[in-house]
């Protein structure tokens, strides 16, 4: 499974690093995602860092954003930068594609406002 941390209340313009640790996988052979979710909306993917390193963003992120990875420690990270109001959203962390077999998390909330 995964679980998240780092999300916390900020101004819009702030900064968050989400980190995310994976137990129970071989996480070192999976690439994973940054996946946000409003109520009522679909789980969308921003980010991904593959097995050997190379990053994905959705437009949502690009430029703002900086994803890596720790194989050793079975752990990956999101940092943001400039932080938006549409950025608030529920973080979760997860395989790309989506293994349905490994449950998703409990996520970490970020909400940004003034």
């Amino acid at each position: 499974r995964f679980v998240e941390t780092g999300g916390a209340s900020v101004l819009p313009g702030g900064s968050l690093r989400l980190s995310c640790r994976a137990s129970g996988i071989t996480f070192r052979y999976l690439d994973v995602g940054w996946y946000r979710q409003n109520p009522g909306q679909e789980r969308e993917l921003v980010a991904t860092v593959r097995t050997a390193g190379s990053t994905v963003y959705s437009d949502a992120l690009k430029g703002r954003a900086t994803v890596s990875r720790d194989s050793d420690k079975s752990e990956a990270y999101l940092q943001m930068n400039n932080l938006r109001p549409e950025d608030t959203a529920v973080y979760y962390c997860h395989t790309v594609p989506v293994r349905r077999l490994i449950p998703w998390g409990p996520g970490t909330q970020v909400t940004v406002s003034p």
